[in-house]
């Protein structure tokens, strides 16, 4: 495959002496799910930062759709055409489902216009967005109302109403409830396939990366131990002794234990 969206070579960062990143170079293609784990204090938070442009690059080079990112800042990079959904979601309480999506249309076209008129303008395609994610029924509810795997499904609403290339989801499928899990990382890669997005994404847990991940990289005390398709990943006996477990057995309860460590 050519033409990658996101293009990371070489990257490092360091805080005094500690390699919290070190030479970590991989691509991801249009229409790709592509996975970064790896156990705490790995660096994949270090490294999907600096892709996201919220951690200066220590050292590297970041191309996103051919363009380097080096010294963007996260708005910047958000102009590029990219999309973001944090592990604890980032909604606007005190609006309702369908102007928090109003909100991201009027700022990537310029302007917030608080809200009235330029929500007004927005109001079919924020529509239609919430209709591709299953949150149209939602649209006029204030979000302090919704159970909270809806408002993560809103907060992927929000990611795509910039129209995105590249898709960053930091631990998606956190504090959600197991099929509410299953249910947005199964939506989420039908649209990538469907819009041909780049989706990066972290996540602890197991089942959800093993389940929709087209490719996996592990980190491990900042560098790249492996990378390739999910079964390649856990038949490999570096990941297995530092991350997996020989029994590679995955359920929620260790999952949940590894998030809250």
């Amino acid at each position: 495959m050519t033409n990658a969206l996101l293009e990371v070579e070489h990257l490092s960062k360091s805080y005094g002496g500690v390699h919290a990143v070190e030479d970590v170079s991989f691509r991801l293609f249009a229409g790709e799910m592509l996975a970064l784990i790896g156990p705490n204090g790995a660096g994949k938070s270090t490294c999907f930062n600096m892709v996201g442009g919220q951690i200066p690059v220590g050292a590297g080079r970041i191309r996103i759709t051919g363009r380097d990112t080096i010294g963007l800042s996260p708005r910047q990079i958000f102009r590029l055409g990219v999309g973001r959904t944090f592990q604890v979601a980032q909604v606007f309480k005190s609006m309702t489902v369908r102007e928090n999506v109003e909100t991201v249309f009027a700022s990537r076209d310029g302007g917030l216009g608080f809200l009235g008129r330029a929500g007004s303008a927005h109001r079919t395609a924020a529509e239609e967005v919430l209709a591709l994610t299953g949150m149209a029924e939602f649209a006029k509810r204030p979000c302090a109302d919704m159970a909270y795997g809806d408002v993560k499904r809103l907060e992927l609403a929000m990611a795509l109403a910039n129209d995105p290339k590249l898709l960053l989801m930091d631990e998606p499928a956190a504090g959600m409830a197991p099929l509410e899990r299953v249910e947005l990382m199964a939506l989420t890669a039908r649209i990538a396939r469907e819009r041909q997005i780049g989706v990066l994404f972290t996540e602890h847990d197991m089942d959800v990366v093993f389940a929709h991940a087209d490719r996996m990289m592990v980190l491990n005390r900042g560098r790249l131990i492996a990378e390739g398709a999910p079964e390649t990943v856990r038949r490999d006996p570096q990941v297995r002794a530092v991350y997996l477990g020989e029994g590679l057995v995955y359920d929620q309860a260790a999952a949940a234990r590894r998030a809250d460590a």
